[in-house]
């Protein structure tokens, strides 16, 4: 019964088989790591997944699909479905088709289309609750009349939990990170530095997550080509409407033409050289009558205040997300440059101590080549008097004082440091 309500269903024999074959030809063992990478690669590349599929009435079911059912269900690119893979990490896209929207915002990536929405399955917490949530608001309006129609319901959903997932991080990061910089500012450590350059690279890659949605959403709401394509469900009754009406015309085309061949008969050679022309003369008049039809609703479907009233909304949120982020960001480069300034102020203080040490050493290095010249080891005069050398001692003394002196009010004129 599952298999027939669904028959896109896919059935994954083939590929087994091949993998079977790769196997058998594979006699050593390169030729088995080479069957093994083959046999993964296509497994990536065209093996079944589960997807969970949602309908209009907001019913859930389980498939396993692969690349090719969807891309024909949904007429959708392959390019467009690696979007789609968990295996590779693409930036938040939503993109508008001829019969789809596909949606890759952070965990949730799906593809909606006009009647069903079929979503990637995973355990992550986003995706279930868009499936629980989606759901519920699908049985519950089943009965009361709503303004947007099914896709953009789920497009709704989809930007409103990622928004409000990407605020709650935001708000997670500001509690964290605002005590850590407080603590940083009272007392540098390489503890506390190592925990900011932890929180500011966090920072970074949140800020760059948010603004690729922003930056999403704005270029949609900037092309108006872009929103009218993802009016799928305006789009599919427009096809229908075409559809009944080439049928009406077709049925009328062959009416008229057994009404003529009746009501008129005329020559073989007379109908076979006008029949061509006439049925010709026809077909344009329906082709430019179809192709005004076209037009008018071309115009119609311009209309798309609806869509970007949407957008509008979650845009501003995503913009406020964003401006905490900056703000964040803004913080932690003033408190980095109030670091910077505090580091440099201890600097300067250690190459003042240093001046000062260095001055001091230069005079005691005189004062100790005065007393070692007179340690040494030859006959003077002034030997002869005791109290001659503590002379000496005394106008070195006082020799080297005045210089240390004079070194620091040279420092002080220059204004290298107070004192």
């Amino acid at each position: 019964m599952e298999e027939s309500r669904h028959p896109f269903l896919h059935l994954d024999l083939p590929e087994s088989a091949s993998s079977q074959n790769t196997e058998r030809f594979s006699s050593d063992g390169y030729g088995r790591h080479v069957s093994s990478l083959t046999a993964g690669l296509k497994k990536r590349g065209h093996g079944s997944r589960s997807w969970i599929k949602i309908d209009k009435n907001g019913d859930s079911n389980i498939l396993k699909l692969d690349k090719a059912t969807i891309m024909r269900h949904c007429s959708l690119p392959a390019r467009d479905l690696r979007l789609l893979d968990p295996l590779f990490i693409y930036p938040s896209t939503i993109l508008g088709r001829e019969q789809a929207i596909v949606v890759s915002l952070e965990q949730i990536r799906c593809v909606i289309t006009a009647e069903e929405v079929i979503l990637m399955n995973s355990l992550d917490g986003c995706v279930v609750q868009y499936k629980s949530e989606l759901c519920k608001r699908l049985q519950t309006k089943r009965d009361h009349a709503e303004d947007l129609p099914f896709e953009f319901r789920a497009l709704e959903l989809a930007l409103e939990l990622i928004c409000m997932s990407l605020d709650a991080q935001v708000k997670e990061l500001e509690r964290e990170i605002y005590p850590v910089l407080d603590e940083l500012t009272a007392s540098i450590s390489t503890l506390n530095l190592e925990r900011v350059r932890r929180l500011k690279g966090h920072l970074l890659a949140l800020t760059q997550r948010v603004q690729k949605v922003r930056d999403e959403i704005e270029h949609l709401m900037d092309d108006d080509g872009d929103m009218a394509e993802m009016y799928l469900t305006e789009k599919k009754q427009r096809s229908e409407a075409y559809l009944l009406s080439d049928i009406c015309t077709q049925t009328d085309t062959s009416d008229r033409a057994g009404k003529v061949s009746k009501s008129a008969p005329v020559s073989p050679m007379g109908s076979s050289s006008r029949a061509p022309f006439l049925q010709r003369a026809f077909s344009s008049i329906v082709s430019s009558s179809k192709h005004g039809s076209l037009m008018g609703s071309s115009d119609s479907g311009e209309n798309i205040a609806q869509l970007e009233m949407l957008l509008e909304a979650y845009f501003v949120v995503i913009d406020n997300t964003l401006s905490k982020l900056l703000s964040l960001k803004e913080y932690i480069d003033d408190t980095e440059d109030f670091i910077n300034i505090k580091l440099g102020n201890v600097q300067n203080q250690l190459i003042q101590f240093q001046l000062l040490l260095t001055a001091a050493t230069f005079v005691a290095t005189i004062f100790a080549s005065v007393t070692a010249v007179f340690g040494m080891n030859f006959a003077d005069s002034i030997f002869d008097y005791p109290c001659a050398f503590h002379w000496v001692l005394v106008i070195t003394g006082a020799t080297c004082g005045f210089l240390y002196c004079s070194f620091l009010y040279y420092l002080r004129h220059r204004k290298i440091f107070p004192l």
